[in-house]
């Protein structure tokens, strides 16, 4: 969700704010702002829509900034942050929630709130306690008295400082040469430096003098060295692409071959120490959000093949349904590492005994760090926020996975079969598209490992063409769906070689006059000849191109649809 930065250093602040808030913006933003200090005070820019670089701050080498996703207040310029204190002071940047907002605000005096935020609070409890309270003694006291998830940036433009302090929310600080840096992710400053450390919940750091301190909430000094990471991103233009969606899509072959040549080299014994800990446990649950529980949905499918007792829990519902102990291992699946749901399954997981650990893209997130071991998807940097080649290689990890696990999978020709599918059915996908991209309802049925395949369709068809999509098992149909089903109703049918109940399914939607739409070895768009589990790739690839042309041809905003965010970092 929102994306925080800040740097106090020898370059152009502006610039480096401006360019870290561009690489955040694949967690989803509808307003963006930052504060540089200058001679006179506090330097201000807030604007609603897409970063304009022209929309920046003099000149100056202390600032920080903030790309927002709306949660508490409507999207305004006025709701944009940064927040500024009533004295011009102290500029705040922040992400997630102050469940205690209101609570916080009544034990304040005098200040005048301009937002419908909750952060605006934050500066204004700094400000009046640092009337008889040093800064760091005012971050204290807000750490010892806020209640929910927060990732903070205070500037400080009296003696030009900056600090950032957290807990449950995702923070990274990054270090150079020419100056400090701290972001939501260490993509934000990873153009500048590879050197990072990461805070844990309820410290905070102090940048000043060119460098920095850590310290507890007691003001307890923490001594922690930073680390090198890699992390090879995408380059931010898609260049001959119109879209990052379409980039990413096309990029799925490459890499899945990218993965795979980890998963036999760097990555061969954390995928075997996850086989190992996965057979050794009586209980084995996953959890996931989203488009990552749709690939642990086939991660399942395919490890109770290989007689592993394995389910998955949606994270948000996980304390609803799960029963962990001591003899269960819990694995999170996650695009970004810092969804917030998640993070909470682990929490509550880790508290019933249970061992942890995950499938991330991010490297260096709060969901790897916390786990006794991590299988990275080496997807890269995924700019679009409607997951596609992260969704793939989440997908094509469970495959080596259940291989080590016992199940012969031939996998080798899946990246030239995915290009292939790509080639023969774009066409088709642009054509179609100009038929779906008025309709209200699509239907998208499948059984066994295209199920959850359905699912994932239905849901690029929300977030991307918002269309209304369901998708569901084909024997389910009969319990009610059908009687949706009338003259010119789309429903795209996923058809395994061999898969005579789905064709059942099929004669059933034509009978009652529905737009029958086969994804097949000769359908409507066709796969090369393949196995079931290629099949779930196939699929999937179209699914993904037809949503792309469908929401193009609505002259939607593929790459940020609205509302919606990448990486979800409040419950």
């Amino acid at each position: 969700m929102c994306g925080i930065i800040g740097y106090k250093g020898t370059e152009n602040a502006p610039e480096v704010i401006f360019n870290g808030l561009k690489r955040l913006e694949y967690r989803g933003y509808d307003s963006w702002g930052m504060a540089t200090a200058n001679g006179s005070g506090l330097d201000i820019v807030k604007q609603e829509g897409e970063l304009e670089p022209s929309k920046t701050t003099e000149e100056s080498n202390i600032g920080i900034g903030h790309n927002r996703w709306a949660t508490h207040g409507k999207v305004s310029k006025t709701n944009a942050h940064p927040h500024v204190s009533c004295d011009n002071r102290f500029a705040v940047v922040h992400n997630g929630i102050i469940e205690n907002w209101k609570e916080l605000k009544e034990e304040l005096n005098g200040h005048e709130y301009v937002s419908g935020t909750d952060s605006e609070v934050i500066v204004h409890f700094i400000e009046e306690k640092t009337g008889t309270e040093t800064v760091e003694e005012a971050i204290r006291d807000f750490l010892n008295s806020a209640k929910g998830s927060f990732a903070v940036g205070l500037l400080d433009s009296k003696e030009k400082n900056l600090f950032a302090f957290k807990r449950g929310s995702p923070l990274a600080l990054g270090v150079d040469g020419e100056g400090i840096f701290f972001g939501s992710d260490i993509y934000a400053f990873s153009g500048y430096t590879n050197e990072s450390l990461f805070l844990e919940d309820n410290e905070y750091v102090v940048i000043e003098n060119g460098g920095f301190v850590l310290k507890d909430v007691s003001g307890k000094r923490i001594q922690r060295k930073t680390r090198k990471f890699e992390w090879k991103e995408e380059e931010i233009d898609q260049k001959e692409f119109d879209h990052h969606m379409i980039k990413e899509i096309k990029s799925i072959p490459r890499t899945i071959q990218k993965l795979r040549t980890s998963l036999h080299s760097e990555q061969r014994e954390s995928l075997k120490e996850l086989k190992n800990l996965i057979q050794e446990h009586e209980k084995v649950i996953f959890t996931a959000s989203g488009t990552s529980y749709h690939a642990s949905l086939l991660g399942v499918f395919l490890l109770q093949k290989a007689g592993v007792e394995a389910q998955t829990l949606i994270a948000s519902e996980f304390e609803n349904y799960e029963r962990a102990d001591e003899n269960t291992l819990v694995v999170a699946v996650s695009q970004s590492g810092e969804t917030k749901d998640v993070l909470d399954a682990i929490e509550h997981s880790k508290g019933k005994g249970a061992t942890i650990a995950s499938i991330v893209n991010v490297p260096h997130s709060s969901i790897e760090r916390k786990s006794t071991v991590s299988v990275r998807v080496k997807a890269g940097q995924e700019i679009c926020v409607a997951a596609t080649k992260t969704f793939a290689n989440q997908v094509a990890l469970f495959l080596e996975l259940a291989r080590e696990t016992g199940i012969d999978l031939k996998t080798s020709e899946l990246a030239e079969k995915i290009s292939e599918t790509i080639e023969k059915n774009e066409g088709k996908a642009k054509k179609l598209a100009k038929e779906l991209k008025d309709k209200k309802d699509i239907y998208i049925i499948g059984r066994g490992p295209a199920y959850p395949v359905a699912r994932e369709i239905a849901l690029k068809l929300k977030e991307i063409a918002y269309i209304h999509a369901e998708g569901m098992m084909g024997g389910e149909l009969k319990h009610g769906t059908l009687a949706l089903i009338e003259e010119g109703t789309p429903v795209i049918s996923l058809i395994p070689e061999n898969s005579s109940e789905i064709e059942s399914n099929v004669k059933e939607v034509e009978a009652r006059g529905a737009n029958s739409i086969r994804i097949a070895s000769s359908g409507d768009f066709e796969v090369p000849e393949c196995t079931p589990e290629e099949f779930t790739f196939l699929a999937t690839v179209i699914g993904f191109l037809l949503t792309y042309y469908t929401a193009k041809e609505k002259g939607l905003p593929v790459d940020k649809p609205r509302n919606l965010a990448k990486s979800v970092t409040v419950r």
